[in-house]
C-alpha cells in the first residue's frame, strides 16, 4: 500500500534536505508520543534510525537509510524498516525534496508498506496517513522563513 504526502515549504532544496537531522527529527514526533530516539546517525545511505515506543505498547522500530541522491531538481534519501512494531512487515520510506524556486520546495513522504496481506494493509492505511498528516503543518512551521 502507497501514501503520498506532499507538503510547500519555504527553502532552497538542497537547504531543505541538509535540515533532515536529529532536530528535525525530534520536531517531527507525535504530541504525547511516549517514545525515545535511540539513534540517529543522519540521512545519509548507511545511517540507521532507531525509535523505541515505550506505551501504549513496547515496540521498536530500526530504519537503514539505503540511499540517498541530489540532482539540479531534487534531492532524496529512503529508508527502509529492518525492525517493525507489529502489524508492520514491509516498510520504505522515500523522504523527497524537489525545488520549485530558489525559495521553495515541496516535501513529498512517499511511503510504501505491508502488513503480509491487503485487508491489513486496508486496516493500517487510516493510522499511518493519520500518523503522518501532522508533519505537514511540523514541515511548513520548521521551514518557515518567518519564525
Amino acid at each position: 500500500m502507497n501514501i503520498k504526502l506532499r507538503t510547500k515549504v519555504d527553502g532552497y532544496y538542497l537547504d531543505v534536505i541538509k535540515r533532515f537531522d536529529l532536530q528535525l527529527f525530534e520536531a517531527l514526533k507525535p504530541k504525547g508520543a511516549n517514545m525515545e530516539i535511540v539513534e540517529f546517525t543522519g540521512s545519509k545511505k548507511g545511517d540507521v534510525v532507531h525509535i523505541k515506543f515505550n506505551s501504549p505498547i513496547k515496540a521498536e522500530w530500526i530504519s537503514d537509510i539505503v540511499e540517498d541522491h541530489e540532482d539540479d531538481s531534487s534531492a532524496y534519501f529512503i529508508d527502509v524498516g529492518r525492525v517493525l512494531p507489529f502489524p508492520l512487515k514491509q516498510w520504505t520510506h522515500k523522504h523527497i525534496v524537489e525545488k520549485i524556486d530558489d525559495q521553495h520546495s515541496y516535501i513529498i513522504d512517499d511511503m510504501t508498506f505491508s502488513g503480509g496481506n491487503i485487508l491489513l494493509d486496508l486496516m493500517i492505511y487510516p493510522g499511518i496517513l493519520l500518523g503522518f498528516l501532522p508533519r505537514k503543518k511540523v514541515y511548513r512551521k520548521y521551514f518557515s522563513t518567518s519564525a
